[in-house]
């Protein structure tokens, strides 16, 4: 079964997960040597003075765990070859990456939206009530306006994962061959790729409006993948004469 799963890996997509698998490696191997790198190439909100432009991108080759890549990865290899088979290496790559910065944008733009609501701006300064240890993460936001110890908790949160990307990737397959079976394993269906991506779109914005409690799951930024990734796949076929 493996050896029929990742001999019909296409380039970008082989590269893709090579590179994905390489940072997850390094974050273990670099953490015995006492440097956290989910700190500092995951993204956190533009106003947080944690944030560095180049976790932009840094952050979706970045994952918290074993359970976090495999899925995604899973998600990559099963999709992936046959939409840059239909596309071309050229287009899938494009696809990728604006799917995957349309996910970090809309997250911290639904973030700041709600740091707005708090406190009445989008980069408010509540840094002096927090003591923070930036290499592993640790903090400890001290008494205070309740608010501002919310928006603390956002600032030292960062965002981790190639999720809105193959979210984008399950928007693309739903579209494109949208009567294409996923036979999940829980519960054990088969179900066709535009109902999948609508339970997983309905599910995204469900549980991102309930914010729920212990809940560490990007969900906005999986919604913004697949907005993204909507409005890719519509561009492109409204210009037919560049599309194939």
């Amino acid at each position: 079964m493996f050896r029929n799963i990742f001999g019909n890996l296409t380039d970008v997509v082989k590269n893709l997960l090579i590179l994905n698998v390489l940072f997850f490696l390094a974050t273990f191997l670099f953490q015995n040597q006492g440097i956290y790198l989910k700190a500092d190439l995951g993204s956190y909100y533009p106003g947080s003075p944690n944030f560095k432009p180049y976790q932009i991108v840094t952050h979706f080759f970045m994952h918290a765990d074993f359970r976090h890549i495999l899925f995604n990865m899973f998600g990559l290899i099963f999709m992936g070859p046959m939409l840059e088979n239909y596309w071309g290496k050229k287009r899938f790559v494009i696809f990728y990456f604006v799917t995957a910065l349309g996910a970090w944008f809309f997250h911290f733009l639904i973030q700041g939206i709600e740091i707005h609501n708090l406190t009445g701006e989008w980069f408010p300064n509540v840094m002096s009530d927090i003591q923070f240890n930036i290499d592993t993460i640790e903090y400890n936001i001290l008494p205070g306006n309740e608010n501002y110890r919310q928006v603390a908790k956002t600032y030292l949160t960062p965002v981790l994962g190639a999720s809105g990307a193959i979210y984008g990737l399950l928007m693309a397959f739903a579209m494109l061959f949208p009567n294409t079976e996923f036979r999940l394993l829980f519960p054990p269906i088969a179900l066709k790729a535009k109902w999948f991506a609508l339970i997983l779109g309905v599910f995204a914005l469900y549980q991102g409006y309930e914010n729920s409690t212990g809940d560490s799951i990007a969900h906005f930024a999986h919604l913004g993948g697949m907005i993204f990734g909507f409005i890719m796949i519509k561009i492109w076929q409204k210009n037919r004469s560049n599309f194939y």
